[in-house]
């Protein structure tokens, strides 16, 4: 298909989407004309009802090294920011502001506020007009956010505002296509109503104009769409930019723009331009730049695609230029991962070792964004959380409330060994977690004493709080939850089994433990049908399926084998009893475990699955893991000696082993 015929179809595609929206738009685009004196975009917002978010930082190609990617900043890493320099009132290659005053005077101007004040003394030209709504955006970035409120409501307060949109809504049929993007784009950033008449008629102007727009003020405008309430023009100009995008994608020449398309499309893309973009990106890699690999993985979250060569090609750059990227950006970069389900080791490992590395350059808040990142990607960094360890030990109380849950989620969560840290560590946490003890509400301090348990620390204070009859009250009349009701009975089991040494017993009252409703119990085929292998030659064991140990905990298989010269073992009275514990023989408890329950990349046992084995063995089990993976990937011959090795050891092939613990690994 020509670039021509491309362009029609474009063209009659705005015009069809256009007329569908006309009845529901004309009663905001008729209703004034640009000569009348009442305020074109809605009443003035009250300062007490103007929202100090309205200016947004957008960002859009930008000719040359004006923009500068690289440079850090205390906005938040998923939003970029323009350059002073890209959103300089002069905008056209070869333009010199100096020959006209208008600009010297402008360039000068530090609040919207001073720039209405000069068009009241310089009536501004058409191009000028854009220049003057882009420069008072530009001018409210720098702000504070009180700052910024504070100004934006002298800005709605100023008569000389209306009189300026006025204009902007009388000339905006004569505007270059680059300026109409900007005066839009600004407009909607300084926090005009979007369903105002002149938001709407600019967005009309631009299907209008888009077939005429070039990469940059597509650019723009994909940049202001992205943020935009859904309308049925801005739902015309999407389609609309949606055919042009697909029609121009060969054409596209820089990496910025792609991605401000790319994030304008968003999750309801086509898969099939999906695959476009991913294939133009990657064609475009080797002009990748550290801000646009960090920013391409955010634009890939914001759509919802998962590539996995995209990725890997930002990662290896991300990896290659760790050093002395922002906190902003690290964390977005991992939280973007976290969204995409996406986990590259060589990436979390270098990341976690630069914050070690670089200790003093990150804030206690800074640290523990990092970690619960981590663990929500279920990646373990030793170093970083030995690191945090011997800094929580020698200032514990540097610690809020939010980071004190925070932190016993994080270590619970991954099961890390505190080694001769332990001790020191919890009693830390504790000492913090009691001086908050009269402000805590229940739920918090429920999941405070779980993740306690987890760890195997079971403080009186906390315990003694939480099962008091106040706290007890107010958690039974919230809505039962089945997590709060889980949490209870990992508690109450912790207290039953581990027996903490406590000042008086404590029980968990029955009305906080749930309904102890189970799904029925299944069993892997492929692991009951190894076990049935194993089985075979052994009659002296008995094996059983589907097993509940304490009303709580599932274990696929129990295999019961006599210890050496005893009698063999009775066959079990009924399928599915746990048989009673017996000095003569070994339960092994077989457990089927999905990759899910162990930290990434190793056979480390994540927090429930953790305390499980531990209460396992307390009852005299001998848990047997059973990675999903070992199912999986290996033939069932592997798979039956496997299990052989783990429950009769005597019957071990001794090349078996190896290639199982490889698998682990």
């Amino acid at each position: 298909m020509s670039v021509w015929v491309t362009e029609e179809v474009v063209r009659w595609s705005l015009r069809f989407c256009s007329r569908t929206s006309q009845v529901m738009q004309r009663g905001l685009l008729a209703t004034a004309s640009p000569r009348d004196t009442a305020p074109i975009w809605g009443p003035r917002p009250s300062q007490t009802c103007l929202h100090v978010g309205s200016v947004r930082s957008a960002r859009f190609y930008s000719q040359g090294a004006a923009h500068n990617e690289g440079s850090g900043g205390k906005k938040p890493a998923s939003s970029s920011s323009l350059s002073d320099k890209s959103l300089s009132v002069v905008t056209a290659p070869g333009q010199k502001p100096a020959k006209s005053p208008f600009f010297d005077h402008l360039q000068r101007c530090g609040s919207p506020t001073d720039v209405l004040d000069l068009t009241c003394r310089y009536a501004p030209t058409v191009r000028q007009v854009s220049n003057c709504l882009t420069h008072m955006w530009t001018s409210t970035k720098k702000m504070t956010e009180e700052q910024r409120r504070c100004e934006l409501q002298l800005m709605f307060e100023h008569p000389e505002f209306d009189k300026l949109l006025q204009m902007a809504l009388k000339e905006v049929g004569v505007m270059r296509g680059e300026d109409v993007a900007y005066t839009l784009l600004s407009m909607v950033n300084l926090g005009v109503p979007q369903s105002s008449r002149v938001v709407q008629t600019f967005l009309r102007v631009c299907q209008d104009k888009l077939n005429e727009f070039d990469e940059k003020s597509l650019s723009i405008l994909a940049s202001c769409l992205e943020h935009m309430e859904s309308s049925p023009n801005v739902g015309a100009l999407k389609e609309g930019m949606r055919l042009v995008v697909e029609a121009r994608l060969p054409r596209i020449k820089h990496v910025m723009s792609l991605q401000t398309m790319m994030r304008m499309l968003g999750k309801d893309a086509p898969m099939n331009l999906k695959r476009k973009l991913e294939r133009k990106a990657l064609s475009m890699s080797d002009q990748f730049s550290l801000p646009n690999a960090q920013h391409m993985i955010s634009t890939m979250a914001a759509m919802g695609f998962y590539s996995k060569p995209l990725l890997d090609v930002c990662s290896n750059k991300i990896i290659e230029n760790v050093h002395g990227i922002p906190f902003n950006r690290l964390f977005a970069v991992l939280l973007s991962c976290r969204e995409l389900h996406y986990r590259n080791l060589d990436l979390l490992t270098c990341i976690s070792d630069y914050v070690t590395s670089t200790l003093e350059l990150w804030t206690n808040k800074q640290m523990i964004l990092f970690l619960s990142v981590f663990e929500n990607l279920a990646f373990s960094p030793a170093p970083l959380m030995e690191t945090f360890v011997e800094k929580v030990i020698a200032r514990p109380d540097d610690l809020t409330l939010k980071d004190l849950l925070c932190v016993l989620k994080v270590y619970s969560s991954l099961n890390y060994d505190l080694q001769q840290h332990r001790q020191p560590f919890l009693d830390g946490l504790t000492q913090v977690l009691e001086s908050y003890l009269p402000k805590m509400s229940g739920f918090g301090l429920l999941k405070a004493v779980f993740h306690l348990g987890l760890l195997g620390h079971f403080p009186s204070a906390p315990l003694e709080q939480l099962l008091h009859n106040s706290t007890v009250e107010q958690l039974n009349t919230t809505t039962s939850k089945p997590s709060q009701n889980r949490m209870f009975q990992t508690i109450d089991l912790c207290l039953r089994l581990d027996r903490p040494r406590l000042p008086r017993p404590l029980t968990v009252p029955p009305s906080l433990l749930g309904d102890p409703t189970h799904c029925p119990p299944s069993v892997n085929q492929w692991l009951s049908q190894c076990l049935q292998s194993v089985m075979e030659d052994q009659a002296d064991s008995m094996l059983q399926e589907a097993v509940m140990v304490e009303n709580f905990y599932l274990i696929d298989a129990v295999i019961t084998k006599p210890l050496s010269n005893q009698t063999p073992v009775p066959e079990a009275t009924s399928e599915g009893e746990a048989l009673s514990p017996a000095e003569s023989s070994q339960r092994f408890a077989v457990i089927y475990a999905p990759t899910s329950a162990f930290c990434y990349r190793t056979s480390n046992p994540r927090g429930s699955l953790a305390v499980k084995l531990r209460h396992l063995k307390i009852l005299g089990y001998n848990p047997v893991l059973v990675l999903e993976q070992e199912l999986q990937s290996v033939s069932e011959e592997k798979r039956t000696e496997f299990l052989r090795g783990q429950i009769y050891p005597e019957h071990h092939r001794s090349d078996t082993q190896p290639q199982m613990e490889q698998l682990q690994s």
